[in-house]
This record gives structure tokens, C-alpha cells and sequence, in this order.
């Protein structure tokens, strides 16, 4: 079995417990980190050609109009095909109730028939908004374990409850 984890991570000011602060690693990087530690997986960092600004409270504007417009940001690398892989993790933060659009422009062109995916989402409040349904309405022929949300406060000490939602499930 082979596994890949997709995902979209923001260091810099994020919102932490009720306020802005700046962090040196993103919340989902501690998570696909987790997972490729421990169930040999392959990482794919969902990055954009134009970054989103600096500012947290610009960065969640901008995400917004991304998603009031169904927007596909451009990425600076493409995933051609997940041909390879049997389990794949999408991961990101929860941005507006579901991921950053970036994501969708990584994973909307692949075909996911027969692969088992894995949804997660860091938040600070808001779980899993509804990417589930947002995922199971773009990727057809997919079979989903239920998703895991993890507290974005709490990512860089969540392993041990990683670990376990990934076990259980595999």
C-alpha cells in the first residue's frame, strides 16, 4: 500500500487561540509530517504561484473571494496523476468551511476511482466545515474514511492522535 498526502500549510500570522500571532511552521505541516513519519507516505505541498499576503486578516480575504468566485489558483507544481498510490490524504486548514482553493486546483484533474482518502482539516473552532462533502462531490469513485480535525493550537502535539485516526482506518 502506498500513501500520499496532499496538503496546504501557512506559516507566518495565522489565527492561534482566540488571536493573531505569527508561527514558524504551519499547523497542517505537523500533520503530513506526522502521517509520512509513520505510514511511509509521500508528500505533496500544495503551493501557489501568487502567494496570499502576509497578513492574516488579508490572507482570509483573499480566501474568500477565492471561494465566492470558485476560483483554481495556479501552483507552482502539478500533480499529473495518484496512479501509484492506494491511500491519499488531503489535507489543509479550514478556511470559510472548507479548504483553501489551492487545494481543489491540486486534486480536480486527478482521477481518485478505487482510492481510499483521507480528509483532515486544522482549524481553530470550526472542525470540519464541509469539506467531506466538498470532496466527495469532486472526487468520484473514491471510497472516504471518516475525516479527522485536529485543533491547529494542538497540530505540533497531535501525533499520538494522528497516528491513531491513520491506523484505525487504513
Amino acid at each position: 500500500m502506498k500513501n500520499l498526502v496532499i496538503y496546504y500549510s501557512r506559516s507566518g500570522e495565522n489565527y492561534v487561540n482566540g488571536k493573531i500571532t505569527d508561527i514558524k511552521k504551519g499547523n497542517t505541516e505537523y500533520i503530513a509530517e506526522f502521517i509520512q513519519k509513520n505510514f511511509d507516505a509521500d508528500l505533496f505541498r500544495v503551493e501557489t504561484v501568487r502567494e496570499y499576503a502576509k497578513s492574516y486578516m488579508d490572507c482570509i480575504r483573499e480566501a474568500q473571494k477565492e471561494l465566492d468566485h470558485d476560483e483554481r489558483p495556479a501552483l507552482k507544481h502539478e500533480l499529473s496523476d495518484i496512479d501509484e498510490y492506494d491511500n491519499i490524504f488531503i489535507a489543509g486548514p479550514c478556511w470559510w468551511g472548507t479548504y483553501p482553493m489551492a487545494v481543489f486546483s491540486a486534486i480536480e484533474h486527478l482521477d481518485f476511482s478505487g482510492k481510499k482518502v483521507f480528509p483532515i482539516m486544522t482549524h481553530e473552532g470550526s472542525g470540519m466545515g464541509h469539506c467531506e462533502s466538498d470532496l466527495k462531490n469532486m472526487l468520484k469513485g473514491a471510497q472516504f474514511v471518516p475525516g479527522l480535525a485536529v485543533h491547529g493550537a494542538e497540530a505540533s502535539a497531535s501525533e499520538a492522535k494522528v497516528v491513531s485516526w491513520v491506523s484505525r482506518n487504513l
